[in-house]
């Protein structure tokens, strides 16, 4: 059955019931499926000390949703280093540290600066914050995101040129880089898909890690918002290093050979925990 959603979108039902009010075991089950690539089903039993039955429902209800593989005796993420998880599974990967991390970065950004919002679905999260604030100029190559923004009446929304990826509505392409090159902004806003052990960010689409350069080049600050499953996630198409940012915000603190790379890059990292509604706790991370 498809349920309809913000912004024209139709998403099947099982999306909703998992993303929107997930059960905390098969939460913990992806993300350790994530970490390792893959798992069999007697040792997702034995970690989390349920029946064989158990584990197979909650891996059906994932895979049902497309957030798993299953293969005989056990599962894996989809994709590959060359391929990334698909948009709607993006969309409910990790929902409640993005969503920390989205009232993270709108807490941070001032009233009145201007940004560039990249490709993404953690920067759709973070748009949805920053319905709120006074007097923004957003430059943006997502038009989820430019939608979601023009909600907002005192913020001035500009849209890139360049060709527009149906499967989320993100903007590419060499007209895309050039639109970005006319600009200097305050803040530039990027999501990543990995992140490796030496630091080098990488994504998967050649293209848009063209825009997120550019992006990176004509920002006066560079903000990268990654939730801790991008942390030794593998990609094919290098980045930038680290050192190229000025603040990551993500969910959890990062592995302790990250924090050390991060302090010496000189990277600001700021850790949104759990909080109450109505607060955002933050953790800087030196």
């Amino acid at each position: 059955m498809l349920v309809p959603a913000e912004h024209g979108l139709w998403l099947p039902e099982s999306y909703f019931t998992l993303a929107m009010n997930p059960n905390p075991r098969q939460t913990q089950l992806l993300e350790l499926v994530q970490a390792q690539g893959s798992a069999s089903i007697e040792f997702l039993a034995e970690t989390f000390s349920v029946t064989l039955q158990t584990v197979r429902r909650d891996v059906q209800r994932l895979a049902e949703a497309g957030l798993l593989s299953r293969f005989h005796g056990g599962v894996r993420m989809p994709g590959s280093t060359t391929e990334n998880i698909a948009y709607r599974q993006r969309q409910a990967l990790s929902l409640d540290g993005k969503t920390r991390i989205a009232k993270a970065i709108a807490a941070a950004v001032p009233h009145g600066c201007s940004l560039i919002i990249n490709i993404g679905t953690t920067m759709e999260t973070v748009a949805r914050e920053l319905r709120q604030h006074r007097g923004l100029r957003v430059i943006t190559n997502n038009l989820n995101v430019a939608q979601i923004l023009s909600d907002n009446p005192d913020c001035e929304v500009i849209v890139t040129g360049g060709v527009v990826r149906g499967v989320d509505r993100g903007i590419v392409g060499e007209a895309t880089v050039d639109f970005i090159r006319q600009f200097k902004v305050d803040i530039g806003l990027i999501g990543i898909s990995g992140i490796e052990a030496d630091g080098t960010m990488r994504d998967f689409d050649y293209r848009e890690v063209k825009v997120a350069k550019a992006i990176i080049e004509h920002s006066r600050q560079v903000w990268l918002a990654a939730d801790h499953t991008k942390f030794n996630r593998p990609a094919m198409v290098e980045l930038a290093h680290l050192s190229h940012i000025d603040r990551l915000f993500t969910d959890a603190p990062p592995p302790d050979s990250f924090a050390q790379l991060l302090e010496h890059s000189g990277v600001e990292c700021s850790v949104a925990q759990d909080a109450p509604a109505y607060e955002t706790t933050l953790t800087l991370v030196r």
